[in-house]
């Protein structure tokens, strides 16, 4: 339990804080046999305060997906976002079915699926532009690669970063995971925090 609480502090800071939508993480094989247990527990603790835990890939090292369920919606709901997502053939943008279509996406083993962008609160631009360059020709590139606007960008990394070290510093002195996580009204949940 303390590992995953590392990790969640290490990889989900902002999204902890509600800066960012989403944010994934790698557990190591030897975690998954009573992964699934301690995601449950997260997400009974989580739940009131808007954060899901679910496991997206189960082989190998596993990928953890920490949300905010209402941010996601909101994210995967914008016409730039549903445009990509229709053409990498998920039926559906509610929470569920879209998390199914990624973790099938995951599964198939071809091209990885780069509309995952989406699901971790990257702008529809940005993630339109990794996929039309494969990765090339961005403007800069910080927690994602960047193919609109820079300077809102390099503000929101900034913040990220900052919360990043914060998070780190008050975990480190003592502050548990459920005082770090912050609770917010579902309409504010929705904006992106700079």
């Amino acid at each position: 339990m303390e590992r995953l609480e590392k990790y969640l502090v290490e990889y989900c800071a902002p999204t902890l804080a509600s800066l960012k939508t989403a944010n994934l993480f790698s557990c190591p094989e030897s975690m998954t046999p009573a992964l699934g247990e301690i995601l449950d527990d997260w997400n009974t603790c989580l739940r009131n305060k808007g954060i899901k835990l679910c496991l997206l890939k189960k082989k190998g090292n596993a990928l953890v997906y920490v949300y905010r369920t209402g941010r996601l919606k909101h994210d995967l709901s914008a016409p730039a976002a549903l445009w990509i997502l229709k053409r990498y053939g998920y039926g559906t943008t509610e929470e569920e079915g879209a998390i199914d279509r990624l973790r099938a996406r995951l599964m198939e083993g071809g091209e990885f699926p780069h509309e995952i962008g989406l699901f971790l609160g990257y702008p529809p631009q940005d993630v339109e532009g990794f996929i039309r360059y494969g990765g090339r020709c961005s403007k800069c590139t910080g927690c994602w690669k960047v193919y609109g606007n820079e300077d809102r960008a390099r503000r929101i990394f900034a913040s990220f970063e900052r919360c990043k070290k914060a998070y780190a510093r008050l975990w480190q002195e003592g502050e548990s995971i459920m005082r770090l996580a912050v609770e917010v009204p579902k309409e504010k949940d929705m904006r992106i925090y700079v």
